[in-house]
Protein backbone atom coordinates (compact mmCIF):
# COMPACT_ATOMS: atom_id res chain seq x y z
CA UNK A 1 0.00 0.00 0.00
CA UNK A 2 1.36 3.22 -1.17
CA UNK A 3 1.05 6.18 1.26
CA UNK A 4 3.05 9.26 1.79
CA UNK A 5 1.93 11.94 3.86
CA UNK A 6 4.03 14.93 1.87
CA UNK A 7 2.27 18.43 1.58
CA UNK A 8 1.34 19.90 -1.49
CA UNK A 9 -0.33 23.42 -0.75
CA UNK A 10 -0.92 25.36 2.05
CA UNK A 11 -3.83 27.92 2.50
CA UNK A 12 -4.23 29.97 6.00
CA UNK A 13 -8.34 29.85 7.33
CA UNK A 14 -9.72 32.23 9.84
CA UNK A 15 -9.82 30.56 13.84
CA UNK A 16 -12.58 30.64 15.93
CA UNK A 17 -9.97 30.46 18.50
CA UNK A 18 -7.45 33.69 19.17
CA UNK A 19 -4.89 31.02 20.34
CA UNK A 20 -5.10 28.89 17.59
CA UNK A 21 -3.90 29.26 13.92
CA UNK A 22 -5.48 27.36 11.28
CA UNK A 23 -4.38 26.24 7.81
CA UNK A 24 -5.98 23.61 5.31
CA UNK A 25 -3.49 21.55 3.71
CA UNK A 26 -3.56 19.10 0.68
CA UNK A 27 -1.36 16.57 1.13
CA UNK A 28 -0.62 12.83 -0.98
CA UNK A 29 -2.36 10.01 0.08
CA UNK A 30 -1.73 6.59 -1.66
CA UNK A 31 -1.25 9.36 -5.21
CA UNK A 32 -4.13 11.46 -4.66
CA UNK A 33 -4.58 15.19 -3.27
CA UNK A 34 -6.42 14.60 0.12
CA UNK A 35 -7.33 17.91 2.10
CA UNK A 36 -7.28 17.93 5.99
CA UNK A 37 -7.01 20.87 8.97
CA UNK A 38 -3.63 21.61 10.58
CA UNK A 39 -4.42 23.68 14.11
CA UNK A 40 -1.37 24.77 15.95
CA UNK A 41 -1.51 26.75 19.51
CA UNK A 42 -0.04 29.93 19.27
CA UNK A 43 1.33 30.37 22.77
CA UNK A 44 2.24 27.24 24.20
CA UNK A 45 5.14 25.10 23.93
CA UNK A 46 4.93 21.88 21.55
CA UNK A 47 6.17 18.77 21.69
CA UNK A 48 3.35 15.98 20.12
CA UNK A 49 1.13 16.18 17.05
CA UNK A 50 -2.42 15.21 17.64
CA UNK A 51 -4.12 13.13 14.44
CA UNK A 52 -7.77 13.75 14.72
CA UNK A 53 -10.08 11.43 12.91
CA UNK A 54 -13.39 12.13 12.44
CA UNK A 55 -16.94 10.49 12.44
CA UNK A 56 -19.61 9.92 9.27
CA UNK A 57 -19.39 9.95 6.07
CA UNK A 58 -19.49 13.15 3.33
CA UNK A 59 -20.97 16.02 4.62
CA UNK A 60 -21.94 14.00 7.77
CA UNK A 61 -19.64 14.60 10.36
CA UNK A 62 -17.28 17.28 8.99
CA UNK A 63 -13.91 18.28 10.62
CA UNK A 64 -15.14 21.73 12.74
CA UNK A 65 -12.48 24.15 13.18
CA UNK A 66 -13.76 25.11 16.94
CA UNK A 67 -13.23 21.30 17.69
CA UNK A 68 -9.43 21.33 16.61
CA UNK A 69 -8.92 24.17 18.31
CA UNK A 70 -10.16 23.61 21.52
CA UNK A 71 -7.68 19.94 21.16
CA UNK A 72 -4.71 22.46 19.97
CA UNK A 73 -5.44 24.87 23.14
CA UNK A 74 -4.30 21.93 25.20
CA UNK A 75 -0.65 22.13 23.56
CA UNK A 76 -0.76 19.73 20.76
CA UNK A 77 0.02 20.41 17.06
CA UNK A 78 -3.05 18.92 15.83
CA UNK A 79 -4.06 17.52 12.10
CA UNK A 80 -7.59 16.32 11.42
CA UNK A 81 -8.36 14.89 7.49
CA UNK A 82 -11.10 15.22 5.84
CA UNK A 83 -10.57 12.09 4.17
CA UNK A 84 -10.80 11.52 0.27
CA UNK A 85 -12.89 12.91 -2.04
CA UNK A 86 -14.11 15.62 0.77
CA UNK A 87 -14.23 19.68 0.61
CA UNK A 88 -11.84 19.19 -2.59
CA UNK A 89 -10.08 16.70 -2.50
CA UNK A 90 -9.16 13.45 -4.82
CA UNK A 91 -10.73 10.20 -4.59
CA UNK A 92 -13.89 8.49 -3.22
CA UNK A 93 -14.15 7.66 0.61
CA UNK A 94 -14.94 4.52 1.33
CA UNK A 95 -15.78 4.27 5.43
CA UNK A 96 -12.70 2.74 6.57
CA UNK A 97 -11.76 0.91 3.68
CA UNK A 98 -8.70 2.21 1.22
CA UNK A 99 -9.42 5.95 2.86
CA UNK A 100 -7.51 4.95 6.03
CA UNK A 101 -4.27 5.75 4.16
CA UNK A 102 -5.32 9.12 4.42
CA UNK A 103 -4.93 9.02 8.01
CA UNK A 104 -1.31 6.55 8.09
CA UNK A 105 -0.89 9.21 5.67
CA UNK A 106 -1.38 11.90 7.95
CA UNK A 107 0.45 10.24 10.52
CA UNK A 108 3.48 10.67 8.39
CA UNK A 109 2.77 14.26 7.80
CA UNK A 110 2.45 14.95 11.43
CA UNK A 111 5.63 12.87 12.12
CA UNK A 112 7.17 15.06 9.86
CA UNK A 113 6.76 18.62 10.97
CA UNK A 114 9.94 20.19 13.09
CA UNK A 115 8.34 20.70 16.06
CA UNK A 116 6.65 17.30 16.55
CA UNK A 117 8.43 14.63 18.66
CA UNK A 118 5.62 11.90 19.06
CA UNK A 119 1.91 11.52 17.48
CA UNK A 120 -0.93 10.65 19.35
CA UNK A 121 -4.28 9.24 17.35
CA UNK A 122 -7.62 9.76 18.58
CA UNK A 123 -11.18 8.59 16.17
CA UNK A 124 -14.48 9.83 17.09
CA UNK A 125 -17.38 7.54 15.95
CA UNK A 126 -16.03 5.74 12.57
CA UNK A 127 -13.22 7.62 13.12
CA UNK A 128 -12.70 5.17 16.31
CA UNK A 129 -11.70 2.33 13.66
CA UNK A 130 -9.27 4.53 11.88
CA UNK A 131 -7.97 5.21 15.11
CA UNK A 132 -7.13 1.93 16.46
CA UNK A 133 -5.85 1.07 12.26
CA UNK A 134 -3.53 4.14 12.91
CA UNK A 135 -2.38 2.55 16.32
CA UNK A 136 -2.05 -0.91 14.47
CA UNK A 137 -0.13 0.59 11.59
CA UNK A 138 2.73 2.49 13.47
CA UNK A 139 3.57 0.45 16.45
CA UNK A 140 5.12 3.84 17.09
CA UNK A 141 2.05 5.63 18.27
CA UNK A 142 2.55 7.28 21.29
CA UNK A 143 -1.55 6.96 22.42
CA UNK A 144 -4.89 5.88 20.57
CA UNK A 145 -8.48 7.29 22.05
CA UNK A 146 -11.42 6.33 20.58
CA UNK A 147 -14.37 8.09 21.68
CA UNK A 148 -17.82 7.04 20.63
CA UNK A 149 -16.01 4.44 18.21
CA UNK A 150 -16.72 2.18 16.19
CA UNK A 151 -14.67 -0.98 16.74
CA UNK A 152 -16.53 -3.93 14.65
CA UNK A 153 -18.56 -2.51 11.07
CA UNK A 154 -20.84 -6.13 10.85
CA UNK A 155 -22.55 -4.45 14.22
CA UNK A 156 -22.48 -1.23 12.85
CA UNK A 157 -24.32 -2.93 10.14
CA UNK A 158 -26.57 -4.94 12.38
CA UNK A 159 -27.38 -1.62 14.83
CA UNK A 160 -28.11 0.83 12.13
CA UNK A 161 -30.07 0.43 9.65
CA UNK A 162 -30.42 3.71 8.31
CA UNK A 163 -26.71 3.64 7.68
CA UNK A 164 -27.16 -0.09 5.45
CA UNK A 165 -27.87 1.24 1.96
CA UNK A 166 -24.97 3.43 2.40
CA UNK A 167 -22.94 0.87 3.63
CA UNK A 168 -24.14 -1.93 1.11
CA UNK A 169 -22.75 0.60 -1.58
CA UNK A 170 -19.72 1.66 -0.42
CA UNK A 171 -18.41 -1.44 1.12
CA UNK A 172 -20.03 -3.42 -1.49
CA UNK A 173 -22.88 -5.83 -0.16
CA UNK A 174 -23.67 -7.09 3.13
CA UNK A 175 -21.52 -8.83 5.98
CA UNK A 176 -23.46 -12.01 5.52
CA UNK A 177 -22.28 -12.30 1.97
CA UNK A 178 -18.92 -10.33 1.84
CA UNK A 179 -17.88 -11.32 5.28
CA UNK A 180 -14.50 -10.27 4.38
CA UNK A 181 -15.20 -6.87 3.58
CA UNK A 182 -16.59 -6.15 7.36
CA UNK A 183 -13.92 -8.24 8.43
CA UNK A 184 -11.04 -5.44 6.36
CA UNK A 185 -12.27 -2.65 8.42
CA UNK A 186 -12.76 -4.58 11.86
CA UNK A 187 -9.62 -3.63 13.96
CA UNK A 188 -10.43 -6.28 16.41
CA UNK A 189 -8.67 -8.59 14.52
CA UNK A 190 -5.87 -7.03 14.14
CA UNK A 191 -4.78 -5.46 18.01
CA UNK A 192 -2.16 -8.21 18.89
CA UNK A 193 0.05 -5.66 16.50
CA UNK A 194 -0.67 -2.80 18.65
CA UNK A 195 1.85 -1.12 21.16
CA UNK A 196 0.32 2.32 22.22
CA UNK A 197 -1.79 2.66 25.43
CA UNK A 198 -5.57 2.90 24.55
CA UNK A 199 -8.31 5.20 26.48
CA UNK A 200 -11.87 4.49 25.42
CA UNK A 201 -14.16 6.58 25.71
CA UNK A 202 -17.91 6.20 25.35
CA UNK A 203 -21.62 7.10 26.31
CA UNK A 204 -23.35 4.35 28.02
CA UNK A 205 -27.17 5.34 25.76
CA UNK A 206 -25.45 5.46 22.71
CA UNK A 207 -27.84 4.73 19.74
CA UNK A 208 -25.20 6.19 17.38
CA UNK A 209 -22.45 3.10 18.27
CA UNK A 210 -23.37 1.23 21.16
CA UNK A 211 -21.69 0.39 24.17
CA UNK A 212 -20.97 -2.93 22.42
CA UNK A 213 -18.38 -1.62 20.48
CA UNK A 214 -16.36 -0.20 23.47
CA UNK A 215 -16.56 -3.66 25.39
CA UNK A 216 -16.17 -5.97 22.23
CA UNK A 217 -12.69 -3.43 22.17
CA UNK A 218 -11.75 -3.34 25.87
CA UNK A 219 -11.93 -7.12 26.19
CA UNK A 220 -10.30 -8.17 23.11
CA UNK A 221 -7.32 -5.67 24.27
CA UNK A 222 -7.52 -7.25 28.05
CA UNK A 223 -7.46 -10.72 26.73
CA UNK A 224 -4.39 -9.71 24.68
CA UNK A 225 -3.25 -7.97 27.72
CA UNK A 226 -2.51 -4.49 26.14
CA UNK A 227 -2.85 -1.54 28.12
CA UNK A 228 -6.46 -0.50 27.92
CA UNK A 229 -8.56 2.30 30.33
CA UNK A 230 -12.22 2.81 29.47
CA UNK A 231 -14.36 6.17 30.92
CA UNK A 232 -18.23 5.12 30.67
CA UNK A 233 -20.62 7.72 31.25
CA UNK A 234 -23.84 6.57 32.38
CA UNK A 235 -26.24 9.13 31.25
CA UNK A 236 -24.33 10.39 27.88
CA UNK A 237 -25.61 8.88 24.34
CA UNK A 238 -22.98 9.90 21.35
CA UNK A 239 -23.06 13.73 22.12
CA UNK A 240 -21.37 14.97 25.48
CA UNK A 241 -23.52 18.42 26.60
CA UNK A 242 -20.91 21.21 26.14
CA UNK A 243 -19.04 21.80 29.63
CA UNK A 244 -18.58 17.73 30.20
CA UNK A 245 -16.85 17.83 26.71
CA UNK A 246 -15.09 20.45 27.62
CA UNK A 247 -13.20 18.33 31.10
CA UNK A 248 -13.47 15.01 29.21
CA UNK A 249 -10.84 17.39 26.39
CA UNK A 250 -9.17 18.60 29.18
CA UNK A 251 -8.89 14.93 30.80
CA UNK A 252 -8.17 12.85 28.08
CA UNK A 253 -5.61 15.25 26.50
CA UNK A 254 -3.86 15.02 30.32
CA UNK A 255 -4.07 11.34 30.08
CA UNK A 256 -2.26 10.88 26.35
CA UNK A 257 0.61 12.95 27.84
CA UNK A 258 0.90 11.10 31.10
CA UNK A 259 0.17 7.78 29.02
CA UNK A 260 2.50 8.10 25.74
CA UNK A 261 5.63 5.45 25.12
CA UNK A 262 8.75 6.28 26.11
Amino acid sequence: MEYNGEIVEIQRFPSPNPNVELKIITYLSGGLRVKGMLAEPKFTKVCDGFLYLRGGIKNVGKVRPARIAQFAQEGFIVFAPFYRGNQGGEGNEDFAGDDRMDAFSAFLLLKSLPDVEKVHVMGFSRGGVMALLTGIQFPEAASVVTWGGVSDMSLTYMERKDLRRMMKRVIGGTPGKFPERYQFRTPLYELDTLEASVLIIHGVKDHNVSIEHAYRLERRLKALDKQVESWYFEEFTHYFPPVVNRKVVSDLTKWMKNHHQK
